[in-house]
């Protein structure tokens, strides 16, 4: 199964005034359904469902000394450039934890041979552009918003996501929540 580990984010106003923005400007986007918006703590692409046990013993381990806590969803930003856009973020701010989770899980999961990440950069994806029709009006949007408040969210668990891939989007499925 196509596998992945995250926090989810649960959208609101603020963040859906961002997708009516974005839509309005008729660009190639394809957005990610308000339902699946989440941070990716590691991608683990394709697994093998025996491993779901160790994997979500690694989550226990990455967590147990983070108890639950706010984060601010803030700014908005794109990959890799301006100049080339392939995906629309906004960024996650909190007090270090995301990325101490991401590290603890990535330290703990190359035991199982998964290859080890540069760095964790908290962000969470809601477009993807597939063209460059009308990337004017994204980058100004972008620029408008690069570091606006779209409010905050409280982190009490993290999940062992499954990835189904379908052709309408893919649709994310909880296999394994582990509270902090």
């Amino acid at each position: 199964m196509r596998a992945f580990i995250a926090i989810d984010v649960e959208m609101n106003d603020e963040m859906e005034k961002v997708y009516e923005m974005l839509e309005a400007t008729e660009a190639k986007l394809k957005f990610v359904s308000p339902s699946n918006v989440h941070l990716t703590l590691k991608f683990l692409g394709e697994i093998d469902e025996a491993i779901i046990p160790k994997i979500k013993k690694i989550m226990e381990e990455a967590v147990q000394d983070i108890e639950p806590f706010k984060a601010k969803i803030k700014g908005m930003g794109v990959f890799p450039s301006l100049k080339n856009i392939r995906v629309i973020w906004l960024g996650f701010h909190d007090e270090g934890q995301a990325v101490k989770i991401a590290r603890n899980i990535d330290e703990r999961i190359s035991s199982l041979g998964f290859k080890k990440e540069k760095e964790h950069k908290p962000h969470v994806t809601i477009a993807r552009m597939k063209s460059g029709y009308r990337k004017e009006q994204i980058i100004k949007i972008v620029e408008e918003n690069r570091t606006k408040e779209f409010g905050e969210i409280y982190c009490e668990s993290i999940k062992l996501k499954q990835s189904i891939l379908k052709p309408e989007g893919p649709i994310y499925k909880t296999v394994e929540e582990i509270k902090l």
